[in-house]
């Protein structure tokens, strides 16, 4: 209920009934010393929209296997969740693009231990040919309500 009361309020927040929602941009890290081309992650009042994120070591590489890269990705999901005051159990929607199917169970047995019991989120899965970065094997973004920081 209080995901779709935040929906609801979002969406009139920024359809002009209303006053503007007001929008908060969580900058993405550089890379290879460029400035990224997006936001890591958006608020607009109490909805945060996160990135798409590809799993990378602290130091930037694509770590070998999917469940590698499923850890790294969404440890740094946390961290997002953490900057914006949220966490795990307020993401209520994921899209999953992994490059093999035939990693959706290895992804899934990484993926799931993230979120408290009984509140997994609703989640779309996508077989892509690549991702932006050679040697990924999956990208996910999420949304989620925001905290009250």
């Amino acid at each position: 209920m209080k995901v779709i009361a935040a929906i609801a309020s979002a969406i009139l927040l920024t359809s002009g009934a209303g006053h503007a929602a007001p929008v908060q941009h969580y900058p993405a890290p550089s890379f290879n010393g460029m400035p990224a081309p997006f936001s890591k992650a958006v608020r607009v009042g109490d909805l945060l929209y996160l990135s798409g994120v590809i799993g990378r070591a602290p130091d930037g590489k694509v770590p070998d296997g999917i469940e590698a890269q499923t850890k790294a990705a969404m440890d740094d999901i946390g961290a997002s969740l953490k900057a914006a005051g949220g966490g795990y159990g307020d993401v209520f929607h994921c899209t999953v693009f992994l490059t093999d199917m035939k990693n959706w169970p290895a992804f899934n047995q990484a993926y799931v231990g993230y979120f408290p019991a009984g509140q997994l989120p609703a989640r779309s899965a996508i077989g892509v040919t690549a991702l932006a970065l050679p040697g990924a094997l999956m990208e996910i973004e999420c949304q989620a309500l925001a905290g009250k920081k």
